[in-house]
């Protein structure tokens, strides 16, 4: 960590702390400034903000070391993330990792003597599409090759040499591209939504006639749960406590999936129109934007978006010429962690805590943030609300199936010839996604991301649809040459790394399936043993806390399933 003024620290604490009157909320955004700003999190800053919190030094560690961007050790000026998870392994990040160790003279883990660079790997960061893809503090970098990383650790190093040499620069370097996080594969519906008209449709309703809507569209939640929008809304707005409280879920951290990367960028203004409707149906006074951390880059425009809004009269006080209808929206960044997708955890994390799920009940739309009734949707699901308003009930639902109705959007990665972000009507066949995107070829497509299934090619035919194989939108797919034990290794191993630790069966099952897969490859795992793992997935499955562990095991095990003769083979 960098020298700290200790009185500086305490007025930086101080100020970020007010915000929230110094309650606990205020913890990570204080950890983040100072991570970001000293590099390090050193045990005489902790006991600067457990003093100014009223909370012990061990508790502050505790969340600090919970968090991938707020772990306490010093790391460099620069700090590389290089995408593992498996996307990125198809299309050749290990030529990269090895570059990458090459040109920075240090291994995964390590930090360079003179404190310049830092190198980390990094799971999923929502750049699927264009891997490999690397991290640099808050630019992202895309469709990476050895060349290229040499050439963006050239540039950094010559930023590095200009700042000691006392020459003003740019923090990033003004000759390196950065990803493109704009732009879906085809037309979506969001594109063609009048700006404005939902909202103002349904200010001009009651807000018993806003929630009928929305449940009688079937809208269900798409992040890949599916809970009915409607019933979630109609749950909240029956509360009588108050205030009330309304998050968009934007930790999208599954592999594979990225369209909410792309929405935010592209239509925020529509999820934000989504929030607006969902407080107006429930009665919130606060909306909360969950960021992931790896999105810090869409943090600007966010907040820009949210200030337009505000001179525009879409937020604030009295919103439409409605007395006592004020609603206002925030963005929280979160600090890298996946289990944050799950919603009680996300609330956790909003709060100050470990992201850990809790227990349930109470539900989150009884007593949720700050132990208000809170509704927790994820972007995709928000931006779709302003469309159903706008166009109608009638609309949404002649698209799609009789238990999907809509649009959903897809993130397509891997070995196809067209990757993207895709809108396709619920009901689609994989076969028919693969043949859009190029990818007619594909011995298996792993749907739903790590937590998913594997689909091998005889199932082609199986419907994308909460009724046949549900998805939040993660869609790899597999080439006729790839080793489906590598796929299965890097998902658990995901897993390993993200599971949160909180319950026996996730923490502990999650690293013996792993060893297993490792012994498979190894040809050292016999068939009894083989026939314990299947027990202890089922084990999982049922006894995990949350959606985590109760679904880690299944892409392992849909591979066992359809994949037994060419892993066994070994």
């Amino acid at each position: 960590m960098t020298t700290v003024d200790l009185e500086k620290l305490r007025e930086e604490v101080t100020a970020i702390a007010e915000l929230t009157n110094f309650s606990r909320a205020s913890l990570i955004p204080v950890l983040r400034n100072i991570k970001e700003k000293y590099r390090g999190i050193d045990g005489e800053a902790m006991q600067v903000v457990a003093d100014i919190l009223g909370m012990h030094p061990v508790e502050v560690d505790a969340v600090s070391t919970f968090y991938a961007f707020l772990q306490p050790e010093t790391q460099g000026r620069f700090v590389f993330r290089l995408c593992r998870t498996y996307s990125c392994e198809l299309a050749g990040k290990e030529e990269v990792a090895a570059q990458l160790q090459r040109d920075l003279g240090i291994g995964f883990g390590e930090t360079s003597a003179d404190g310049a660079f830092s190198l980390e790997w990094a799971n999923c960061m929502g750049m699927c599409d264009q891997g490999p893809a690397l991290l640099v503090n808050e630019e992202v970098y895309a469709h990476l090759t050895p060349a290229r990383a040499s050439e963006i650790v050239a540039d950094y190093r010559r930023v590095v040499e200009d700042e000691a040499a006392g020459r003003s620069v740019d923090t990033r370097p003004a000759g390196l591209e950065v990803a493109d996080i704009k732009g879906a594969a085809n037309e979506l519906t969001f594109s063609i939504i009048p700006a404005g008209d939902g909202l103002a449709k349904a200010l001009a309703m009651s807000r018993v006639d806003i929630i009928d809507m929305v449940r009688d569209s079937k809208l269900k939640g798409r992040g890949g749960a599916g809970f009915p929008t409607g019933i979630k809304w109609n749950l909240a707005a029956a509360e009588k406590r108050t205030p009330k409280y309304l998050m968009c879920n934007a930790d999208e951290g599954e592999p594979g999936t990225f369209k909410d990367r792309l929405i935010l960028s592209d239509h925020a203004d529509l999820v934000m129109e989504g929030m607006t409707i969902g407080a107006r149906a429930i009665g919130a006074s606060l909306g909360l934007i969950y960021l992931r951390a790896e999105y810090g880059y869409l943090r600007p425009h966010l907040n820009e978006v949210i200030r337009r809004r505000k001179e525009a009269g879409l937020l604030g006080q009295d919103i439409g010429g409605i007395e006592g209808f004020n609603f206002n929206i925030m963005v929280a960044m979160g600090a890298g962690a996946y289990v944050c997708g799950e919603e009680t955890a996300l609330i956790e994390s909003l709060e100050g805590f470990r992201g850990e799920p809790r227990n349930r009940p109470p539900f989150p739309v009884v007593s949720g943030f700050l132990n208000r009734p809170s509704v927790v949707n994820n972007v995709e699901t928000l931006a779709w609300v302003p469309c159903i308003l706008s166009k109608g009930v009638e609309w949404f639902k002649s698209i799609g199936t009789e238990n999907s109705t809509g649009h959903k959007l897809f993130s397509v990665s891997g070995d196809c010839a067209r990757p993207g972000v895709y809108e396709f009507p619920f009901g689609i066949t994989v076969a028919q996604l693969l043949k859009e995107v190029g990818g007619e070829n594909a011995k298996a497509v792993q749907i739903g991301g790590a937590s998913g299934r594997c689909v091998p090619e005889k199932d082609f035919e199986r419907r994308l649809a909460f009724e046949d194989i549900p998805t939040g939108g993660s869609v790899i797919v597999v080439g006729p040459d790839r080793d489906m034990l590598a796929l299965a290794h890097n998902l658990l191993h995901f897993f390993v790394d993200e599971s949160c630790g909180q319950c026996t069966p996730c923490r502990l099952g999650n690293g013996k399936l792993l060893e297993g897969a490792e012994m498979l490859r190894d040809g050292t795992c016999t068939a009894d043993y083989l026939e314990e793992l299947k027990g202890l997935a089922n084990t999982m499955q049922v006894a995990s806390k949350c959606g985590l562990g109760q679904t880690s095991s299944v892409a392992f095990m849909s591979i066992l399933e359809h994949f037994g003769d060419e892993i066994h083979a070994r």
